[in-house]
């Protein structure tokens, strides 16, 4: 795939919103993707004779009677379709029965978006008009072509990752969240579903039909959020995994499968060791928690980062990555948590929360997690008043309120700038006088311009108020210079640092610095391995590392020269006439 641009991926991209809906009745037809129409002819490019030629050798041609589905909403999607003749409807369909018109195809369009590269679920329904003629190509094949076909497969990814861009700015394909809107579970299930690239509509107490849904499926206060999945089943308070597994989103693992190699964490680093193995040829699969990207990928913009001279949001950076280590074909499987890895078999062994996986060679890039300070009750808030990142979830939540701040690093910089578009204040709280020696200037001086900003150096938190609603006031552990001693605010954002994610590694013989960090460079020709041998630590996790997303992805493409060497080494050399091969 070639490089794409700013231009070529509109901001929609980087911070996809749910879609609203108000009223329970089936929708009426719309202008398709009105909000990306100037894109259309990327979108929907139509293929020449010569390209379709060149596609049809990576498919097979069938045949589809008027009427018949070739793909239907939350079913496993087969694959790219390339029409020869006739004409397809797509279209969206909800879990409340709701429909609405989304495309029409005919000869020479290709029917797809960005989920088939790995085979993912159908997002809408292409039922045939008329008798069909088309292309099939798995995902496997997908792949393939799009690396063989350079300039056509970059026209091919473009047009796929701008139509998933328009289906999450509808929410089609996907479930519909019920419940109110600052229940922290809600929340973090759209905090999920964004950080994924999964479309979703909300409904809350603001929209006028939420009454009818919870009445129609008789939902109590204790079953909210519901969350009425596209072939009209509903989960009452699912957690991410459960909701992933019910959407399809969530692989299955096999466990008799061995990789070349097995990837913990998917933030920069671990996506950029996925994108530099597979693209050579290797056999990976990413494991993560919760979403691409890692903490990089919940800054709302990186603009020190090489190559995007106007910045990119981490959000949109990790999605960027995450559909190039699938178009060279890593298997990436989120949301999945590590337990713990044993060192003492061959192939080494991951044991997750759904199934072992066995690699012959293991890199650790699990990041970190989010340092909580020592505040009483600080946990009772957590997504009802606390929060560790700021996304537009978030942000939409304090529109026009009190926000009290946290941190003086870049990532507390980065939200603050972004926040003040949507908050009334900001105070922020920082432990030195300023934040010359933790920030980069450009936000510096950036943050010094905000006028809804107020710097308050030298202060701490020393508790917290609440009322009924949550939330109500931070106090400090001493009054500012000017004399405040609290700040009126339901709204507190925590950039405190973080610690290593190692906990899973402490039963398996990983030597660990005091500090939790992985440490590594025993071995001088592999400088980022561990003190197990085909175990490697990047990014983050590792003692030493540069805190920079910039170094996580070039310690990310380094690894992999030194996985060659040990690949190199298990395989056993064979003889031919004398001759070694």
């Amino acid at each position: 795939m070639g490089t794409i641009t700013e231009a070529e991926v509109p901001e929609s991209a980087e911070l996809p919103s749910a879609s609203r809906h108000s009223d329970t009745q089936p929708q009426p037809a719309e202008a398709p993707f009105s909000t990306l129409s100037t894109r259309r002819h990327q979108m929907f490019p139509e293929l020449t004779d010569d390209e379709i030629a060149r596609l049809a050798r990576f498919g097979e041609q069938r045949h589809w009677a008027p009427g018949e589905l070739l793909f239907r909403t939350g079913e496993t999607g087969p694959g790219m379709f390339v029409l020869l003749s006739g004409s397809v409807k797509v279209f969206q369909r909800d879990g409340l029965g709701r429909e609405r018109l989304i495309v029409e195809h005919g000869r020479g369009h290709f029917l797809a978006e960005v989920g088939q590269l790995s085979g993912g679920p159908a997002l809408v329904d292409g039922m045939a008009l008329e008798p069909v003629d088309a292309i099939l190509i798995p995902p496997e094949q997908l792949r393939a072509a799009i690396v063989a076909e350079a300039e056509l497969g970059e026209r091919i990814v473009r047009a796929l990752i701008l139509r998933r861009v328009s289906l999450i700015e509808k929410g089609a394909g996907g479930p519909i969240l019920v419940g109110k809107h600052n229940d922290p579970a809600l929340v973090s299930l759209q905090g999920f579903l964004s950080r994924n690239g999964h479309p979703y509509s909300v409904l809350d107490e603001r929209d006028e039909g939420m009454l009818c849904i919870v009445e129609r499926f008789a939902a109590r206060c204790e079953d909210l959020p519901l969350v009425i999945c596209p072939d009209g089943s509903v989960l009452r308070q699912p957690s991410a995994p459960e909701l992933a597994t019910r959407l399809g989103i969530l692989p299955e693992l096999d466990g008799e499968r061995v990789y070349d190699v097995a990837v913990v964490g998917a933030g920069p680093a671990g996506l950029a060791t996925a994108v530099y193995a597979a693209s050579e040829g290797l056999s990976v699969i990413v494991l993560d928690s919760r979403a691409p990207g890692g903490q990089a990928g919940a800054s709302s913009r990186i603009e020190n980062y090489l190559g995007f001279p106007t910045g990119i949001s981490g959000q949109a950076l990790a999605g960027r990555a995450f559909v190039q280590a699938q178009k060279f074909g890593a298997h990436v499987a989120i949301p999945v948590s590590v337990r713990r890895l044993i060192c003492d078999e061959e192939p080494r062994r991951l044991e997750t929360c759904s199934g072992d996986v066995r690699a012959h060679t293991v890199v650790i890039a699990s990041g970190a997690v989010y340092r909580k300070p020592a505040i009483e009750g600080i946990d009772r808030y957590t997504g009802r008043g606390i929060y560790y990142w700021a996304s537009p979830v978030e942000a939409k939540l304090c529109k026009h309120e009190n926000i009290v701040l946290v941190g003086g690093g870049n990532s507390a910089g980065q939200a603050i700038v972004y926040l003040s578009t949507h908050a009334r204040q900001i105070d922020v709280l920082i432990r030195k006088a300023g934040f010359e020696s933790t920030m980069s200037r450009y936000l510096i001086d950036r943050i010094a311009s905000l006028p809804n900003v107020c710097v308050h150096g030298h202060s701490e938190i020393g508790g917290l108020d609440e009322d009924n609603s949550g939330l109500a006031a931070v106090r400090l552990k001493m009054p500012c210079p000017e004399g405040v001693d609290h700040f009126d605010a339901r709204h507190l954002f925590l950039f405190t640092g973080a610690d290593p994610n190692t906990g899973w590694l402490r039963a398996c013989g990983v030597k660990l610095d005091p500090h939790g960090f992985v440490l590594t460079g025993d071995n001088e020709s592999c400088s980022l391995a561990t003190s197990v041998e085909g175990v490697y630590a990047i990014g983050d996790a590792r003692a030493g590392s540069t805190k920079r997303v910039a170094a996580a992805v070039g310690e990310g493409a380094a690894v992999v020269a030194q996985i060659h060497q040990r690949l190199a080494a298990l395989r056993p050399v064979t003889v031919v006439a004398g001759v070694h091969a």
